[in-house]
């Protein structure tokens, strides 16, 4: 695979879980969510997002935090995108998830990668 697509990872993972702990508005959507502790989920993901996005970028313990990543992202699709499909049908879901299809689609062989040669 493509140091590109490490650091692509990487990148969108740090960024956002960067973003997720300096920027407030992420704490009130969590709460508008309905989450439990909306605070602590939101440290908690951010905390797993940047942790994880620097783990998949220097090539260590990739399959742990390629499985926790999927994981957040299985979640926000859950609880964010789901919505959006029941509600305003296949192709407004389509287009808010696709990042989120994208970063998951994109784990995959990472996951693969390292079961295969570890």
């Amino acid at each position: 695979m493509s140091k590109w697509v490490y650091y692509a990872i990487g990148y969108v993972f740090i960024t956002s879980g960067l973003l997720k702990l300096l920027v407030s508005d992420f704490e009130v959507m969590f709460v508008g969510l309905g989450l439990p502790f909306p605070s602590i989920t939101l440290l908690l993901v951010a905390i797993v997002e940047i942790t994880g996005g620097t783990l998949i970028l220097g090539r260590r313990y990739m399959k742990i935090a390629s499985i926790a990543l999927m994981t957040i992202m299985l979640g926000a699709i859950y609880v964010t995108k789901v919505p959006i499909l029941l509600t305003e049908g296949f192709l407004s879901f389509a287009f808010e998830a696709r990042l989120d299809i994208v970063m998951l689609l994109l784990l995959i062989p990472i996951l693969r990668y390292r079961e295969v040669n570890a």
